[in-house]
């Protein structure tokens, strides 16, 4: 891209002379106009040179005031007014109040035709602008070769730093160094030092959009800093960073940048795609390790099966779901939560293996939820567990909870790990401010029960207890709470009675109005078991349903 101290500095426009003072000349030029329209000002675009005889300001140089100051708002690159036909010379408190508005006043000399000095710029600016295009296209071409054989990152990101002859800097979407250009292989700061001075702020902003930043160099200097989102998703992008970006020589112009972020885009596309299609890989195993119980595959040798996702020997297998917690805003984001969750495997992935020792994470098919396996007793992994969660919480606001199933010494015995960490998860779901840790605690058999629906529950308990099952009468309640007890005790009479303070005779008689009731003894084993289910459940009950 052209700016204003390139296009003077050429020969053929040496003859033109800037009035007004100013400290910086590099305003960007993408074109120039010819004008004697005072509210030309509604009509052009930005970043553009306005040349003009200041015809109408010919009895007045007053006016030209509030005309450069709706240039300066329209961000105009600068004036160029011709004099000797209209305007002698150009007034003093004109150049003055250019200089304060900070917008530059071009002298241009009455031997030169507005309609060449046009022509001439243009020129200019049209073989810049395909200089600049061609050499685009090259650097796309050259980066897309690079994709086709399958480089890394860092290979990627020293061309690019090599092409563009500054710092070049690549995070991943929790903001962490994935690959630098040549350049801090040679400094006494890593690439870390540059990225971790921006806020939380910094990459929404970068997120939006493209955006020039400002932060400290190892003097404590400030520099720019050009940050370009790397969208391979939605929400979660990954962050291109180039350092000193005003330094990038000619011809590389923005285009040519944009044109690698495309390839490089592509990069992590096709690397991501490769990692689902492992993690799906290990989705597979870990369903089939799970069922294997059930399916009488016991004989298999699942370490040797798994070796390639990371099993191994040991007599501790324990089974822990992890939960992406959404809060109100996003609950109902479907590609959101989809995104998270990936986002979250991959953070897991790459940071509980440094901090606990042989764990393994797997996706959970047709879920956002995430399966992690422990093959390790860990001193002290509670904490952390909790500072991991911290950490991707302060990095994305991303909130984890772990559910745990109870540890066993055979890995045959996953498959109930998993059922106990299901079932503490479903637990958690059901919860809007979950703990960070969750354990499987046994429900009983009453815990069976749990959402099931309550006239469901409702017509079980009267199938089995008739007119025992939601008394109301005073004598009913009495056989029902006489049934209860002796049901408790086994079917001892003496101990019934004893705790009820009633006589042995009249336990037998209530016992017996029980099973009149019912129309069968109480002491059959299944009819004990219905029995003692379904006074539990009505028991529970707080409403009678109509």
């Amino acid at each position: 891209m052209s700016t204003l101290k390139e296009l003077l500095n050429l020969p053929r426009f040496s003859d033109l002379e800037v009035l007004s003072t100013h400290k910086e000349m590099d305003r960007v030029v993408e074109s120039v106009e010819i004008t004697e329209t005072p509210d030309v000002a509604n009509f052009i675009p930005e970043h553009v040179i306005i040349l003009t005889t200041a015809m109408v300001f010919r009895n007045g140089q007053e006016k030209l005031k509030p005309f450069l100051a709706s240039l300066k708002q329209r961000h105009v690159t600068a004036l160029g007014i011709k004099v000797g036909r209209f305007i002698d010379k150009i007034d003093p408190a004109i150049i003055k109040y250019a200089t304060e508005i900070d917008l530059p006043l071009i002298k241009v000399p009455s031997s030169q035709p507005l309609g060449g000095l046009l022509y001439q710029m243009q020129s200019y600016l049209w073989d810049t602008k395909t200089e600049q295009l061609t050499y685009a296209l090259d650097i796309q071409k050259s980066f897309s070769n690079l994709l086709m054989h399958d480089v890394s990152n860092g290979r990627f990101i020293a061309e690019l730093g090599k092409i563009i002859n500054t710092p070049v800097i690549l995070l991943n979407p929790w903001h962490k160094v994935i690959g630098n250009s040549q350049y801090f292989s040679e400094s006494d700061h890593p690439a870390s030092f540059y990225a971790e001075q921006l806020s939380m702020q910094d990459y929404r902003q970068i997120n939006e959009d493209k955006s020039t930043l400002m932060i400290d160099d190892i003097r404590g200097q400030k520099i720019q800093i050009l940050g370009y989102p790397v969208k391979v998703a939605n929400y979660f992008p990954y962050y291109l960073l180039i350092l000193k970006p005003e330094q990038i020589p000619y011809p590389i112009s923005e285009f040519a940048i944009e044109q690698a972020v495309l390839v490089l885009t592509f990069i992590l596309y096709k690397n991501r795609k490769v990692q689902e299609f492992f993690d799906l890989m290990k989705s597979d195993f870990l369903s089939q390790l799970i069922k294997a119980k059930t399916t009488q595959e016991d004989n298999r040798d699942w370490i040797d099966l798994g070796d390639n996702y990371g099993l191994v020997h040991s007599d501790y297998y324990r089974m822990a779901l992890v939960h992406c917690v959404p809060n109100e805003n996003i609950r109902n984001q479907i590609f959101y939560r989809k995104e998270e969750s990936e986002v979250a495997n991959s953070w897991l992935q790459e940071q509980l293996p440094l901090k606990i020792r042989d764990v393994v994470a797997f996706k959970v098919k047709n879920s956002n939820d995430i399966a992690l396996l422990f093959q390790s007793k860990e001193v002290g992994f509670e904490r952390t567990v909790k500072g991991l969660v911290k950490e991707l919480r302060t990095a994305l606001d991303i909130n984890l909870s772990f559910s745990f199933g109870n540890p066993y010494e055979k890995i045959e015995d996953i498959s109930n790990s998993y059922i106990e960490a299901k079932s503490a998860l479903e637990e958690v779901k059901q919860r809007e401010n979950p703990d960070t840790m969750n354990y499987y605690h046994p429900k009983g058999l009453i815990g069976l029960f749990d959402g099931t629906n309550d006239e469901d529950i409702h017509y079980y308990c009267e199938k089995v207890l008739k007119d025992l099952a939601y008394p109301e009468d005073p004598a009913v309640i009495d056989l029902r709470k006489t049934l209860q007890f002796y049901l408790d005790f086994n079917c001892e009479i003496t101990k019934t009675a004893n705790t009820l303070y009633l006589h042995r005779n009249t336990i037998k008689y209530r016992i017996k109005q029980c099973e009149k009731i019912l129309g069968q003894s109480v002491k059959n084993p299944q009819t004990s078991l219905n029995l003692r289910l379904a006074l539990e459940l009505s028991k529970s009950e707080e409403t009678t349903l109509v």
